[in-house]
């Protein structure tokens, strides 16, 4: 049985990502927590957005990094997030705007067993 994860795509989401990083080469995302474009996971080129110290890596999607702020991360630590692909307009600063495809964050809350079975996130 594969390992339990905070974070998982969607075929969708990995196929976007292919695309994405055809044109753009490495990435990473971030999920917001609001301000600009809400709560939307962000997808950058690797050296187009800092992480910071209190930042959380929560796992890989098809190989790209997927950090959450540290204060977020205290909202959401209970869920697993989905990344899925819908129809729309992306995220004003993430590379998928302009494609007529966003990513969008789908959650589930773990059970109480699967929460205690994760293992323990380091800070970036």
């Amino acid at each position: 049985m594969p390992a339990l994860q905070r974070v998982i795509a969607t075929d969708a989401t990995r196929e976007l990502l292919q695309s994405l990083r055809q044109r753009h080469g490495e990435l990473l995302f971030f999920q917001s927590g609001g301000c600009c474009d809400g709560s939307a996971p962000m997808c950058y080129p690797v050296g187009d957005f800092i992480v910071g110290d209190a930042d959380v890596l929560l796992g890989e999607l098809d190989g790209v990094p997927f950090y959450i702020g540290a204060d977020q991360f205290e909202y959401w630590k209970h869920t697993q997030l989905i990344i899925d692909v819908v129809n729309g307009n992306g995220g004003m600063f993430s590379l998928e705007n302009g494609s007529g495809k966003r990513f969008l964050t789908r959650s589930r809350l773990f059970s109480d067993e699967e929460f205690e079975a994760l293992p323990a996130l380091a800070r970036h």
